[in-house]
């Protein structure tokens, strides 16, 4: 008796974008197969190095056709999973196509920028019997792991302060990253998976101030059930740190990450390089991350985005960066 597990059937929207190579070598080790891919841009010589027989479409009807055709065909032949990797205020339109087309949607953060879109979602998953996954990776990595075991171990609230810089270019405020309403804003952009870690480490929201927030940086702070936390996110090259080459040449801007909890620096320079793996294999086993774990986080940042901005250190302890603003 064969009892090997079948191969999974692939599509992709967003091929061409910065995030979907993690998601085609996700693909490729969890021995997926890719089918299809679409993007309005055809420079996507990546897939070469993936999945070179995938058929590639620059034109969503035409993809949709596809997928639709590939439906009606044997269960070898249809597509199992989509892989959304499209612009933000997409997503919510391409995880509607995954279910039409019987497949679950594997949909890059932020699910959705509006979380009113998230109920609309979740009756489609229950009429259709499909299942819409998201990824927040950072739920996956070994040092925040460690924390939710210490965490849940008790005490007295923690202190929390997150740093993200992550510089880009004149490019970025002409792209649709750059229109709050096509990404959400620069919270929603680079910081979604950040507040939705510190969520699931720490709990509800209690409080929460905006102290800053611009189109290319925000910062604020948050009391959550177990956690008081300080935060401060930015494009901006100009915030980097003197000795990660403030305002230098291209190869100094890495990103910045820091986190510290109760003044220990928490090590991130190691760990990511798999997570998108992880969480593709933890969706395949039926455990990955719902709509229901994305709405805490959406909502959060939906709520930043809106909020008015206060005085830094009004009621709660602002991050130092934005006390100098």
């Amino acid at each position: 008796m064969n009892t090997s597990t079948p191969t999974r059937n692939f599509a992709i929207v967003g091929v061409a974008g910065f995030v979907a190579p993690r998601h085609l070598e996700a693909i490729r080790r969890c021995g997926g197969r890719l089918l299809a891919a679409v993007d309005p841009h055809d420079s996507v010589g990546i897939l070469d190095r993936y999945f070179p027989e995938a058929r590639f479409f620059t034109e969503i009807e035409r993809f949709d056709r596809h997928l639709e055709k590939l439906r009606r065909g044997d269960e070898a032949s249809r597509v199992h999973y989509l892989s959304v990797c499209s612009p933000n205020y997409l997503h919510d339109a391409h995880v509607r196509l995954a279910l039409r087309v019987h497949a679950d949607a594997i949909c890059e953060k932020p699910l959705v920028i509006n979380p009113w879109n998230l109920d609309a979602l979740a009756e489609l998953e229950q009429e259709t019997g499909g299942r819409i996954w998201t990824v927040l990776q950072l739920r996956l990595h070994p040092a925040l792991i460690a924390i939710k075991e210490a965490v849940q171990a008790g005490g007295p609230k923690r202190e929390i302060c997150l740093t993200y810089i992550t510089p880009r270019g004149s490019w970025y405020a002409r792209s649709w990253k750059g229109s709050v309403e096509k990404s959400g804003g620069v919270i929603m952009n680079i910081g979604i998976h950040f507040l939705d870690a510190l969520l699931w480490l720490f709990g509800k929201v209690e409080k929460s101030e905006v102290h800053l927030l611009t189109a290319d940086k925000a910062a604020g702070a948050i009391e959550l059930a177990g956690a008081r936390v300080r935060w401060y996110l930015s494009v901006d090259a100009r915030d980097l740190p003197a000795e990660r080459g403030n305002g230098g040449a291209a190869g100094s801007r890495a990103a910045y990450r820091s986190l510290t909890l109760d003044g220990r620096e928490i090590d991130f320079s190691t760990g990511f390089d798999d997570l998108h793996t992880r969480v593709y294999e933890e969706t395949l086993a039926g455990r990955g991350f719902t709509i229901a774990d994305a709405r805490p986080g959406i909502e959060l940042v939906h709520s930043i985005q809106q909020a008015r901005v206060v005085a830094a250190g009004s009621a709660l302890e602002p991050h130092p960066l934005a006390s100098e603003k």
